[in-house]
């Protein structure tokens, strides 16, 4: 397949392209795609140099697929051009997530939504991925009344400009700063920007991301997202009422059983995910498992994922694959 990379030289663009790679995707001419600035440069794939194309030139090679991840104005103003070639765009920006003519997509949850005329789809937001994957079986089994979300998010998550702010204040060097305060050995409860109902934008994505993709649009969410001083991996907290009584072992047995998600959770050997020992990995995982003793058919879970892998690269990827099995591409 021609696939174009449209960001190939930023954080996710780099995940995607190493994966594409490592996950023997069918790529036979690849279109990497970065500013102006590094058109003509070289990146190293498959053991060849290949030249960094404009997005311009890109879109005239009519690819098979291109995966966006260069921001919400790219993919607002190029996205289209693409579809409009043939192309099945995957984007991995917040521009087409809530439009009701796209698809909202985490493979293992709803790719069975796909159609052949999806010609761009929506990858979800990083904290939603994680979130959706260990939510969806324990929806369909007991019905969700309300979800209670605390988010703990790496600074990759913002991009490559926090990672120097961090590595400089480890330092004690002056320099560029991502975010209003210091990130070293600080957390801060601001993610995206604040909205007029005083929720940042994140939050208010897990809230409205989270109801589209498990097709519960009365679902209630609430959520506080919070950037700390990791560099890569999501963690959250979430409390979850069901409509239904639950077994916590049967709980566990139906996320074990889930795709992509491994329950990671033995109290008695201190065991339960963190994002240290996460990163890297494809997977979803969940554990602090166990009941909430103050409310009615409520439970407590820990959730961590890779957000550059599952929460952005792979999930994007997965959707490519799902479509190539399902001969919908």
């Amino acid at each position: 397949m021609k696939v174009a990379v449209v960001g190939a030289t930023g954080l996710v663009g780099t995940v995607i392209l190493n994966l594409l790679e490592s996950r023997n995707f069918p790529v036979t001419t690849l279109l990497p795609v970065a500013s102006e600035n590094s058109v003509g440069k070289k990146i190293r794939f498959r053991n060849t140099d290949v030249e960094v194309v404009s997005i311009h030139s890109a879109i005239d090679e009519k690819p098979d697929l291109a995966f966006f991840s260069a921001g919400g104005e790219a993919s607002l103003a190029y996205a289209e051009k693409f579809a409009a070639k043939g192309t099945v765009v995957i984007d991995n920006s917040s521009a087409w997530r809530m439009d009701p003519s796209k698809k909202l997509i985490v493979p293992e949850v709803n790719g069975h939504e796909l159609t052949e005329n999806d010609k761009i789809i929506a990858n979800p937001n990083c904290s939603t991925i994680q979130l959706v994957m260990a939510m969806a079986p324990l929806h369909r089994k007991y019905g969700i009344q309300r979800m209670v979300i605390s988010t703990y998010q790496s600074i990759t998550g913002t991009g490559v400009k926090a990672v120097q702010q961090l590595e400089n204040e480890q330092k004690g060097i002056e320099g560029q700063m991502a975010y209003d305060y210091q990130i070293h050995q600080n957390c801060i409860p601001q993610c995206d920007v604040f909205l007029e109902n005083d929720y940042t934008k994140e939050e208010m994505k897990l809230v409205h991301e989270s109801r589209k993709i498990l097709g519960a649009p009365n679902l209630k969410v609430t959520a506080t997202a919070v950037r700390v001083p990791v560099v890569v991996g999501h963690s959250e907290s979430v409390n979850v009422t069901f409509e239904k009584e639950f077994d916590v072992a049967e709980i566990k047995s139906i996320l074990n059983e889930t795709i992509g998600v491994v329950v990671d959770d033995n109290p008695a050997k201190n065991q339960y995910p963190m994002p240290f020992f996460k990163r890297e990995k494809d997977d979803v995982f969940v554990g602090r498992i166990r009941r909430d003793e103050s409310a009615e058919n409520s439970l407590n879970l820990w959730i961590v994922a890779d957000n550059l892998r599952k929460g952005a690269a792979t999930n994007a990827i997965q959707i490519a694959e799902y479509l190539i099995s399902t001969k919908k591409t």
